[in-house]
């Protein structure tokens, strides 16, 4: 008979907080919406780590982007008139954002510049689209949540291809958010916030999906956020609700479990570090960065184009 070990617990540890001078304590449209009309200084979202070591973070009510050195010091990139999500390099200089508001935008980190880069799909505006990731071969899956849940499942995951052709993979999610690929690409880990799961997507050799399962089935107030995998393929997921992250193995159990701060709201993942085994975590209610060190290195991230 086959007995589940209970994982090992860690508990995630402060790396940054905001700076005060960056806080914003007083409501806004994204806040009156999403957070019930609570003041809310800041929420972090999209991290990403740059070639040089860097760790960018997303600030949606604000419109933000921000840049956390590997000493923890914090300086605004950008701030422009938008809801930013999450985020992934297009190009060593360029951040492509998923952006509640606006859609996909692009931001030149030099210069602070946010562009257009896909605002609508046929003429119509994306429900409010949240997070994203690249293939090696440099296409772009992303998701569109919107206010969808189980009242309303009609989420979208799309792929965009690297000549431009705009695919509709599905359109029944209560609530995509957070979306990782297996190390082989075979499979879309795609988290479904308000259904309180993470779906399983196998990507066919045509292009289309079929057989889409519930992989992980999580509890609590508010489900799955931020995906990522590591080397060994285990599947990392933020779980705001809980103050949780979980490395789920290759049959869905919890093999760690890293336990934040009380009252944290662990909404998103990233590895960092020399040999890319720390894992930063965005506490957004409270403008933290939270790390951990995990035995595996996370899976590379890939672009759409060099340089």
């Amino acid at each position: 008979m086959f007995l589940l070990q209970p994982p090992s617990v860690c508990e995630l540890t402060l790396f940054s907080t905001m700076p005060d001078e960056f806080r914003r304590p007083r409501r806004s449209d994204w806040a009156d919406a999403n957070r019930g009309g609570t003041a809310t200084d800041s929420f972090l979202e999209g991290p990403v780590f740059d070639d040089a070591g860097n760790l960018y973070v997303s600030d949606i009510p604000w419109g933000r982007i921000f840049r956390i050195d590997a000493q923890g010091a914090w300086t605004l990139v950008a701030e422009y008139d938008g809801e930013p999500n999450g985020m992934k390099f297009l190009d060593a200089n360029t951040l492509l954002i998923t952006d509640y508001k606006n859609g996909l935008m692009q931001l030149d980190v030099a210069s602070g510049r946010a562009t257009p880069f896909l605002a609508r799909r046929n003429s119509e505006r994306f429900k409010g689209v949240n997070d994203l990731v690249f293939d090696r071969a440099g296409n772009l899956y992303f998701t569109d949540q919107g206010q969808t849940g189980l009242h309303d499942p009609t989420g979208r995951l799309y792929r965009l291809t690297r000549d431009g052709r705009l695919d509709l993979l599905l359109d029944n999610i209560p609530s995509p958010n957070g979306v990782a690929l297996s190390p082989d690409e075979k499979v879309l880990y795609l988290a479904v916030t308000r259904g309180n799961c993470v779906w399983r997507v196998p990507l066919l050799a045509d292009g289309s999906v079929a057989k889409v399962s519930q992989f992980f089935t999580s509890y609590g107030p508010s489900g799955p956020d931020g995906l990522a995998v590591d080397a060994q393929g285990r599947v990392i997921v933020a779980n705001p609700g809980l103050g949780l992250v979980w490395v789920l193995n290759a049959r869905a159990e919890p093999v760690v479990v890293l336990r934040g701060p009380a009252g944290a709201s662990t909404t998103n993942v990233a590895f960092g570090g020399a040999d890319r085994c720390t894992l930063h975590v965005t506490d957004s209610t409270h403008g933290n960065i939270l790390v951990a060190r995990l035995d595996a290195p996370g899976l590379p991230l890939h672009r759409a184009r060099e340089g």
